[in-house]
């Protein structure tokens, strides 16, 4: 089991920054892919970022490609999520995830379906 709880959400200006935090627990042993997603009202959960284990692989949805970046720290089991220059279409649940059957990221990576675990979410507001 793995249980992963969000921080770091809030209400920003839009151009603004926010970190959101995802602390990892239940599993010591890590080794599994995680990533974030978001959901803004009356619409679907859509991908956000992911990273692998190792932190050598990291993956974007185009939105957020060059505003965004997704890292970890493995020795304390948090997985971040660094946003930059917010946009109002930005504001939505953040969510955390991680797929335990995996350190790397395959064909799955951008999907719901390809992790088993999630957090509660931490929302962002962006203001215009």
């Amino acid at each position: 089991q793995v249980q992963l709880v969000e921080s770091g959400g809030g209400l920003v200006q839009a151009g603004g920054s926010l970190r959101l935090s995802c602390a990892a627990s239940g599993r010591s042993s890590g080794g599994y892919a995680m990533g974030w997603f978001r959901q803004a009202p009356g619409k679907e959960r859509e991908f956000v970022a992911a990273i692998s284990w190792v932190g050598g692989t990291a993956l974007y949805a185009d939105s957020v490609k060059g505003r965004f970046t997704i890292s970890r720290n493995n020795v304390r089991n948090m997985l971040y999520l660094q946003m930059n220059s917010l946009k109002p279409d930005d504001t939505a649940v953040y969510y955390c995830a991680a797929n335990s059957a995996s350190s790397g990221l395959g064909g799955w990576f951008n999907s719901r379906s390809g992790y088993n675990y999630w957090g509660q979410g931490t929302q962002v507001t962006v203001s215009s």
